[in-house]
């Protein structure tokens, strides 16, 4: 009779951490998800910025040094982007990819900041075109990003509660890293105005 008690609670015990296995993997594919969300939105803006820059360079012949400023930092973002790709949730990859975003975010302000002293190319449809879709694109990476911090600080406080923490440590289940930005400043978009 002990013996079968005994096998009943093991049992009840396997199947609480199969669950709690279950529900962390679960959360870990959530946030990796997430993340893959900010991927489509980061790339469409990196895929913006060429565009943007061949409009901009027929009309800036004198501004050389801020066009290849904005490339390269472009190059960076998509570099730290690919680090992120290949382990979302990694600290060091994570903190690359706000950095080079942050960076990016920067050289286009700069770039902004520099069209107003040219009145055709505010007018030109296609930079407008092209301004009003980067705009947008920054709106939805700032949705995404949310979503994935979301997503992380669930995966997180998962991982961290008892027992899943148990479970967690058997099963090397690593804290995930938010994606943030380091100052309130630079969790504005890119700021657009071409009228």
């Amino acid at each position: 009779m002990i013996l079968i008690i005994v096998l009943a609670i093991l049992v009840v015990l396997a199947f609480i951490a199969i669950g709690i296995y279950n529900g962390l993997v679960t959360a870990r594919n959530g946030y990796k998800n997430a993340f893959a969300q900010i991927d489509v939105q980061l790339t469409r803006r990196h895929d913006l910025i060429p565009n943007l820059v061949e409009t901009a360079k027929g009309y800036m012949k004198h501004e050389r040094d801020t066009l290849e400023a904005v490339i390269q930092a472009r190059n960076s973002a998509m570099s730290g982007l690919s680090a992120a790709k290949a382990n979302p949730g990694d600290a060091a990859a994570m903190q690359q990819l706000a950095g080079a975003e942050n960076a990016l975010s920067q050289t286009l302000g700069r770039l902004f900041a520099l069209s107003e002293a040219y009145p055709d190319l505010k007018a030109n449809q296609n930079m407008m075109q092209l301004s009003e879709e980067l705009t947008s694109t920054e709106n939805k990476v700032a949705f995404a990003r949310q979503a994935y911090n979301d997503a992380v600080m669930g995966y997180n406080n998962r991982r961290e509660v008892f027992p899943n923490s148990i479970v967690a440590g058997m099963f090397h289940f690593q804290a995930a890293e938010l994606l943030e930005i380091e100052s309130p400043e630079k969790r504005q978009p890119v700021k657009v105005s071409f009228g």
